[in-house]
This record gives structure tokens, C-alpha cells and sequence, in this order.
């Protein structure tokens, strides 16, 4: 089993930045990718960010390229979410999720956070 426990969430004005971290616990070494997705109010969790446990390259959503950067601290088995320029439609609770293939998809990770909720006000 992998746990995920994010933190980071906070309410922000728009053009504000947050950096959302989620740190992973059991067996890690079980872990390829490491994804970000969100879920706003009466929406579909949707895909964020992605990229290999290991390092390497990065995968964005077309509305937060640019904006946001995913990176990871191996040594101390957290990822990153470093999100710039937010918008009001940046709100949503944000989940970390883990797995064995990048994807934007969902359902292709099996182990995920709790959440945290971001809010980003006008």
C-alpha cells in the first residue's frame, strides 16, 4: 500500500500562487508516476499534471501550462504542485494520486490523497 497526504490548499486572490505538496509513505518503491488532478463543485475530477516518481519529463493540462509546475523531492518522497497566475476557475480540491503509468486518466492510478481544497477569489 502507498499513503498520500496532501496539504498546501488555501484560500488566494486571483494572480496569487500556491504550492501544494503530497508526501508518500509505504511502499514508494511500488510507484512510477505521480499525478495532480482536481475536482471543482458539480465537475468531473480532472487531470492536472503528471510525471515519473523517478524524475523526468512532465505532462500539463492545456489550461495550466505555463502556470503550474509539478517537481518531486525523492529524498523526502514528496511531490510538488507549484501553481502561478491562479484563477477564480483554478478552484477546486486538488488530489495527488499515484501509479504505475503517466496518464490523464483517473482511473489508471490506483492510490490517492484526501484532498485539499484551493479557492482563489476575484
Amino acid at each position: 500500500q502507498v499513503q498520500l497526504v496532501e496539504s498546501g490548499g488555501g484560500l488566494v486572490q486571483a494572480g496569487g500562487s500556491l504550492r501544494l505538496s503530497c508526501a508518500a509513505s509505504g511502499r514508494t518503491f511500488s510507484i512510477y508516476a505521480m499525478g495532480w488532478f482536481r475536482q471543482a463543485p458539480g465537475k468531473e475530477r480532472e487531470f492536472v499534471a503528471a510525471m515519473p516518481w523517478s524524475g523526468g519529463s512532465t505532462r500539463y493540462a492545456d489550461s495550466v501550462k505555463g502556470r503550474f509546475t509539478i517537481s518531486r523531492d525523492n529524498a523526502k518522497n514528496t511531490v510538488y504542485l507549484r501553481m502561478n497566475s491562479l484563477k477564480p476557475e483554478d478552484t477546486a480540491v486538488y488530489y495527488c494520486a499515484a501509479g504505475l503509468t503517466i496518464s490523464v486518466v483517473a482511473g489508471d492510478y490506483r492510490y490517492w490523497g484526501q484532498g485539499t481544497q484551493v479557492t482563489v477569489s476575484s
